[in-house]
């Protein structure tokens, strides 16, 4: 995939000009938050890894943990660049610097994979490209790449265009949108378009989009619930478990139907059915029907959960800021006329590039990951034994004031060419970097780059007086609350008509 910014280090927005550029249930290991009871690695004076501020008998940082993640994620720096964080008798090394986040991200091999997050989210996904181990990886990779090969864009531009229109010409003057619900509702049937292109049932469909918000709902406790106490018959595991065997079946029966037709139907579904792998054996150079519905539930989960949260925060924040909000609504009527936006757009769309990327930094989807330490290594000065969960987290850096000045302030001309003091191309990191850097990260740019720059043409949305919009615990950063007034700019005066006309009020 196209890198976060040209080699020379300087970070350019998701925007048009990067643009342009089986089945098998993991348990989850006890061990997956380790005890950290020996030296490491063979490092001279080896620096000692201080503990997060908060930390309670028995405990450990529980409490602050389930009461507000994010504010105990962005006062880590503070303890150090490393940081120990315990759950009860189990902790995890938080890595708080982005050269060293950068370090762990690059060497797939000494930090795969792993941790409760990760292991968690096999349980769904299996051994998917997201959440496979190093050793499987590149045979993977290489298979899936096709599907995201730079010329398919086009095709996948259409599916997005309609649907993006659809979901606009639907909406009344004065509705109140539930703003998450609306954007996932947009970018699930956008992701079942590219990965099935066929007709797909508003049941049928409504269906999956519940069973995947009810798995990425409980992840979060779940990750912190050791066996076998999830495997207690709560209500609350029992809607996890139904929800993953009646999306797995659910998928099952479409892969399996697909696969009996033989056609090709032009789509991410029919790419994955017909990949082979030259390099690898004759047993391994086709996924099997297992790997397939492993990289669907990846491919649903990152396309439509991760991007309906960027599009989300995106609109918040706009309701927030009217001057960039009125910014982008003048870049749409030059740029669009009123019509819905195209893949021949993206050159020109160079704000609502901007806006995302900056919806991104402050509030980044994957906003905690976990890896485990497969080796006695060192990180820094710091010895880290093998079997150590490793946790990155790019809210942390994101928030960061030494490495983007102001953090919390919603600032898109950050990223801006001409500014003199650009990002550090490691400090942002909403798709990671590295071998393992989302591959689908330029497919949710041109999503949402689209979807915002075709709302935008046709609409302004407000938020309802005395509303609190706060992020929800999930594994994507929500923001829980967000109800708006649709507002249709031609009843302003200010949009432009699908016919290019000025309308006056």
């Amino acid at each position: 995939m196209t890198p976060l910014g040209p080699p020379s280090g300087r970070t350019t927005p998701l925007s048009t000009q990067a643009l342009t550029h089986g089945r098998t249930l993991h348990r989850f290991r006890a061990g997956c938050l380790s005890r950290i009871s020996h030296p490491g690695a063979n490092v001279k004076n080896p620096s000692p890894i201080p503990t997060a501020a908060g930390r309670q008998p028995l405990l450990g940082h529980l409490l602050p943990l389930l009461r507000d993640p994010l504010r105990f994620l962005a006062r880590l720096p503070e303890r150090g660049d490393l940081v120990r964080v315990r759950l009860g008798p189990l902790q995890a090394l938080v890595v708080c610097d982005p050269g060293l986040t950068s370090h762990v991200l690059r060497d797939e091999r000494t930090f795969d994979k792993g941790g409760p997050l990760s292991d968690r989210l096999r349980e769904v996904t299996g051994n998917g490209l997201a959440t496979c181990p190093h050793a499987e990886h590149r045979r993977q990779r290489r298979l899936i790449q096709p599907a995201f090969h730079p010329a398919r864009f086009p095709g996948y531009a259409q599916a997005i265009t309609a649907r993006a229109a659809e979901t606009t010409e639907s909406w009344q003057d004065g509705q109140v949108l539930d703003v998450v619900a609306e954007m996932q509702g947009l970018t699930a049937r956008i992701t079942v378009d590219t990965l099935f292109s066929t007709t797909t049932s508003p049941d049928l469909l409504t269906q999956t989009l519940g069973d995947v918000n009810a798995i990425l709902n409980a992840m979060p406790v779940r990750m912190m619930t050791p066996p076998p106490l999830d495997r207690l018959p709560t209500r609350s595991n029992r809607r996890y478990h139904r929800a993953q065997a009646r999306l797995t079946r659910t998928l099952f029966r479409l892969v399996t139907e697909r696969r009996a037709t033989g056609t090709d139907h032009g789509d991410l579904l029919s790419m994955l059915l017909t990949a082979r792998d030259t390099d690898s054996g004759p047993a391994e150079e086709m996924l099997s029907d297992a790997e397939i519905i492993d990289q669907v539930v990846t491919f649903f989960l990152g396309g439509a959960d991760t991007s309906a949260a960027a599009l989300a925060w995106a609109l918040h924040l706009l309701g927030q800021h009217p001057e960039i909000e009125a910014r982008l609504h003048a870049e749409a009527d030059a740029v669009l006329g009123g019509r819905p936006a195209t893949h021949a757009d993206l050159p020109r769309l160079e704000l609502a590039g901007r806006i995302l990327t900056e919806t991104l930094r402050l509030w980044p989807p994957g906003w905690v990951v976990t890896r485990t330490c497969t080796t006695d290594t060192q990180l820094g000065p710091h010895a880290v034994s093998a079997g150590t969960s490793i946790v990155y987290s790019p809210y942390l850096l994101h928030r960061r004031a030494d490495l983007f000045p102001d953090p919390d302030r919603f600032d898109p001309d950050r990223w801006t060419p001409e500014n003199p003091h650009p990002p550090r191309r490691e400090a942002f990191i909403p798709f990671g970097v590295g071998a393992r850097k989302c591959i689908g990260d330029r497919f949710s740019t041109t999503m949402t780059v689209l979807a915002l720059a075709t709302i935008a043409a046709r609409w302004q949305l407000r938020h309802l007086p005395g509303a609190r919009v706060r992020p929800a615990r999930g594994i994507a950063l929500n923001p829980s609350g967000l109800r708006m007034h649709a507002i249709s700019r031609s009843a302003t005066g200010t949009a432009v008509l699908p016919n290019g006309k000025q309308e006056e009020s």
